[in-house]
């Protein structure tokens, strides 16, 4: 029964629990939709009040827009106003400019009328002045105008032959006075002392014992040596010397240093003989090739190739008349270096043309033909390049020069070799040897004058016109060659220019 009754009282306080949660949360419910709804209106109230303010924005934007608008518009009618205007005006003017162009047109029209009409009048007094002319001269209007151009042409050829002589005077004195100040300078910078040197060697001995033992039993040990060198010795009344003759420079030089040593020795016997002249051949070979390098380089010139340098520094041994070949050479580099940069020619080229341009000088003695060739040949084979090769074979003009280098070796070459002081001959035997060229070159038939230059390296021969025609001017030029070759002894080559012409002289009174 206390269960009935607490299960029905545990019902009925679960029916009312529920019964209070359902009302309470009916209660949360309405205060909650009370409270959304307070919101909305408030919201709604906002919304209103928001969309009052943007349309009264709207409606302020809406009439500034309309009277900047309306602003535009009139500043833009007044704009249009004063461009209607200008137009206006404009075209005022135009009309006025028009009427004017056209009462300077009928103007001109009228102007044009009168010169035509002028110049009709001039034509006809033309034609019959011409008519006049003619009939007076008793030439025609073409035959007058030939005869006026050829007047004319006439003086402006006089002109003009007149106008070149004074350009040419002027030209040869400006060239003549620079290039006696550029030689100047040039000898002034290169200018040393030159010791002469002659074709012989003396090798000294202690006494004159020593010359019995050079000969040697029946000149046996004499003719080794000179067998073994190609020299001449000469062994005479001179006291303790010995003389040693060749034309080959570098032979005689092997034969001095080789007989040096047999006398330093003692021993000289055949076999010693031979022993010594091969040392003293490797010793002048190397000296030779020093010689070569040191000069190419104090001229400036390096990669030169060896070979050119070992036959160059043979020149060390090579003198004319008395200045040395190799000293020769250095010195006509420098002076071809100053006078190309004096010009604005090749400094390069000039300089290595003035080093080797005596390069055939090492081996003229052994192969045949001029030195100026030998060495071109050399150098060529080699692989120097062209330009110097030019310059070595054009320096005495067998090949005729065609570069501004080729003639700057010419002239340093002369001015080396011509130059005070650089060679030992004297000034008699100079003399004696231009007078003996230029007699050579007067004693032939219809020769006028005859001049000679280069310190004797050319002779210039004047001859009568109207008694040498062309073909005797070249065959008078191989005759003199051949009577100086038979009559002189003179070293290198000496140059035969025979010149015929004809010469007409005017003057201005």
């Amino acid at each position: 029964m206390m269960i009935a009754i607490i299960a029905v009282v545990g019902l009925v306080a679960l029916v009312i629990g529920t019964t209070a949660g359902y009302l309470v949360r009916q209660r949360t419910t309405i205060a909650r939709d009370r409270d959304a709804q307070a919101e909305a209106e408030r919201i709604l109230s906002e919304a209103e009040r928001r969309q009052k303010e943007l349309l009264l924005e709207a409606k302020e934007e809406a009439i500034r827009v309309r009277g900047q608008a309306e602003a535009d518009l009139r500043e833009r009618r007044t704009e249009q106003q004063r461009l209607e205007q200008r137009l206006a005006s404009r075209g005022e003017n135009l009309d006025r400019k028009f009427e004017s162009f056209e009462r300077r047109e009928r103007q001109l029209e009228e102007k044009e009328e009168g010169v035509t009409t002028l110049k009709q009048e001039l034509e006809s007094l033309r034609a019959k002045q011409l008519t006049e002319v003619e009939r007076a001269s008793g030439m025609s209007k073409e035959e007058a105008r030939d005869a006026l151009f050829q007047r004319l042409d006439q003086e402006v050829k006089d002109d003009v032959i007149r106008r070149m002589r004074q350009l040419e005077e002027q030209t040869r004195e400006e060239a003549e006075m620079r290039s006696r100040k550029i030689l100047a300078t040039a000898i002034q910078r290169v200018t040393s002392d030159v010791v002469s040197e002659t074709t012989v060697s003396v090798v000294p001995i202690p006494s004159d014992d020593m010359k019995g033992r050079i000969i040697g039993r029946e000149g046996r040990n004499i003719r080794a040596l000179e067998a073994a060198t190609g020299v001449d010795l000469i062994i005479d009344d001179t006291p303790d010397a010995v003389t040693v003759s060749s034309f080959d420079p570098v032979r005689r030089e092997i034969a001095r240093v080789a007989l040096s040593k047999l006398v330093m020795d003692g021993r000289i016997h055949p076999t010693r003989i031979e022993e010594a002249v091969e040392k003293a051949g490797q010793e002048v070979e190397r000296t030779v090739k020093e010689a070569g390098e040191s000069a190419a380089l104090e001229a400036g010139c390096p990669g030169i190739h060896p070979e050119v340098l070992r036959v160059f520094g043979r020149l060390k041994y090579r003198t004319s008349y008395g200045q040395n070949q190799l000293r020769h050479s250095v010195e006509t580099a420098n002076v071809a270096a100053i006078i190309a940069t004096e010009i604005g020619a090749d400094i390069e080229v000039a300089r290595r043309g003035g080093l080797l341009h005596d390069l055939g000088k090492a081996i003229d003695h052994e192969v045949e033909g001029t030195h100026a060739l030998l060495g071109a040949e050399v150098a060529r084979r080699h692989n120097i390049n062209p330009a110097v090769v030019h310059c070595i074979e054009a320096h005495h003009e067998e090949v005729e020069p065609s570069t501004v280098e080729a003639v700057i070796v010419m002239i340093a070459d002369a001015v080396s070799g011509s130059r005070p002081g650089a060679r030992r001959e004297s000034y008699d035997l100079y003399i004696k040897r231009l007078e003996a060229l230029e007699g050579i070159a007067n004693g032939f038939a219809g020769v006028d004058r005859s001049f000679a230059i280069s310190a004797g390296r050319e002779v210039r021969i004047i001859v009568k016109p109207g008694d040498v025609d062309d073909l005797d001017a070249m065959r008078l030029a191989r005759d003199v060659s051949r009577k100086i070759e038979e009559s002189l002894e003179y070293p290198g080559q000496i140059k035969v220019t025979v010149v015929r012409e004809t010469r007409a002289s005017e003057y201005a009174r």
